[in-house]
């Protein structure tokens, strides 16, 4: 009889519900969480959250910045070009200019100096000419000097 008692006794200060045991524990490990998650939302949460914050907004000015720069650039760059392309076509327009300039008067310079070119040979060969018929002239009257000469030494003889 004395056994029964025991089994009843240690079924009696068995506890019961198992894994959901609603006891006095339950409370307390439920204000520990939400200490515990105060503590480190104020202790970590909230220093990591402003940390990133203020990357995030280092990040949005860098890259508004970056935009700016990149729409300033993009403008100059078609500036530039345009005014490039100007600048090409004037050269363009003044080469073909002086071409046409250098052309003209290199042509002048050929006339010119074709005409003096004429004009020396025209000269040269009247003076030549005019040599020509004096040499030949001179040697006319010295041939017939000689002939002349030659003739007596013959009557002569």
């Amino acid at each position: 009889m004395f056994d029964n008692y025991n089994s009843i006794l240690i079924i009696g200060t068995e506890k019961t519900g198992g894994l959901f045991d609603f006891d006095g524990t339950l409370p307390v490990v439920a204000l520990q969480f939400v200490i515990f998650m105060f503590v480190l939302n104020f202790i970590l949460y909230t220093p990591l959250l402003d940390t990133i914050e203020e990357r995030n907004l280092y990040i949005s000015k860098s890259l508004s910045e970056a935009t700016s720069i990149l729409t300033k650039s993009n403008e100059l760059n078609l500036k530039y070009e345009k005014k490039t392309s100007k600048a090409r076509k004037a050269v363009a327009l003044d080469l073909l200019t002086y071409q046409n300039l250098y052309k003209e008067i290199l042509e002048e310079k050929l006339k010119s100096s074709e005409i003096f070119i004429d004009k020396f040979l025209t000269e040269t060969t009247e003076t030549f000419e005019e040599n020509k018929e004096n040499i030949l002239r001179s040697f006319d009257t010295e041939i017939d000097s000689l002939s002349n000469q030659i003739m007596k030494k013959i009557m002569k003889t």
